[in-house]
């Protein structure tokens, strides 16, 4: 096999167990601690912000109009809803200009 597919391989490995490893010592646990449980319940913010933040500072005029229609559907919508308004802007848009 190819160093690439070796590399795909042990990158998927390297996540299952991250993610296995987390579930089994919280799984340990009677009661999760309030901290922790707001820790765990913030991740996903965060890693919103991690993919939103570059984009929202190096990008130009078409990104940021996807960046809007997003927030935008995001105040009324499913997030299925406000990643597809996003895409499809971003794509119409790239395509036009």
């Amino acid at each position: 096999m190819s160093a690439m597919v070796w590399i795909i391989l042990a990158g998927a490995l390297a996540t299952y167990l991250a993610r296995i490893g987390g579930h089994l010592v919280l799984s340990r646990f009677e009661r999760i601690h309030p901290r922790v449980e707001a820790g765990l319940n913030a991740v996903p913010a965060a890693v919103l912000t991690t993919l939103v933040a570059p984009v929202a500072t190096t990008g130009g005029p078409v990104e940021w109009a996807a960046l809007v229609v997003a927030g935008l559907v995001a105040l009324r919508g499913s997030l299925s809803a406000m990643f597809l308004a996003g895409a499809v802007v971003l794509i119409v848009l790239r395509n036009l200009v």
